[in-house]
């Protein structure tokens, strides 16, 4: 076994037992164990280790622990961390969040019986970025890239995933069904007249439509005040198409 000590930084402490937060403390480690085995094995998951410093010099988690190594790590996402694509699977208790993000535009798979399995094999055959808020999920080798959500609210569980990996940038509102996470498509007002309340009908020209479950989507009023709320929740500003 090598004794190296470690120092968790920031929000990381939180998942440290308490003598251990906010102090450098001296822990054995396995045999032959990664910075990856040894951080998981201290109660954090490797999603979110982001800088890792060994000695001083940064690292990365596939190192093996030397005795006497001096560990500090600090909050992700990784430096490497690979943002090819940003699409999300969003386990069982991130409804609110799922609907949010599914608003912004951004690719979101929820369900709510949805299981760590399907979980886990949609993130590695996918490459989505998992978001839950259950730690030992995100310590799967299958998951490289994913986010603990810290807060509850779903409002404010946006504003963290939003500034984690700067969402305002590639924002699209309103361009996906909130129910079925499929590319609106524009249609014809004369397709979907007979589907339409007469006061909608009256009023406006452009409609959208999901290919999948066929719902229908219009700007009225309350399309002007969700993209500044979104707007407002994720610091930026989406202009009226």
């Amino acid at each position: 076994m090598a004794v190296a000590s470690f120092l968790f930084h920031g929000e990381l402490s939180q998942f440290l037992v308490r003598e251990r937060r906010g102090v450098r403390f001296a822990y054995a480690c396995a045999r032959a164990a990664t910075l990856k085995n040894a951080i998981e094995a201290l109660g954090v998951p490797h999603t979110e280790a982001g800088v890792v410093l060994v000695n001083g010099h940064p690292a990365t988690l596939p190192r093996i622990v030397r005795e006497g190594d001096r560990i500090d790590v600090h909050p992700g996402p990784a430096p490497e961390e690979p943002l090819q694509q940003t699409a999300f699977v969003a386990d069982a208790h991130l409804g609110g969040l799922a609907r949010f993000l599914r608003m912004l535009g951004f690719d979101t798979l929820h369900d709510n019986r949805i299981a760590d399995e399907h979980i886990r094999r949609l993130a590695w055959e996918e490459g989505r970025i998992v978001l839950t808020r259950d730690r030992e999920l995100l310590k799967c080798r299958d998951i490289a890239v994913g986010c603990y959500v810290h807060e509850r609210k779903p409002e404010a569980q946006l504003r963290e995933v939003a500034a984690r990996y700067g969402l305002a940038a590639r924002a699209s509102p309103f361009t996906l069904c909130l129910l079925c996470n499929l590319a609106l498509k524009p249609v014809p007002k004369a397709a979907v007249a007979a589907r339409l309340p007469p006061e909608v009908a009256a009023r406006h020209e452009s409609f959208m439509q999901c290919a999948g479950c066929e719902r229908i989507y219009w700007p009225g009023s309350h399309y002007a005040r969700m993209r500044e709320a979104l707007g407002r929740l994720v610091e930026a500003r989406f202009e009226a198409p």
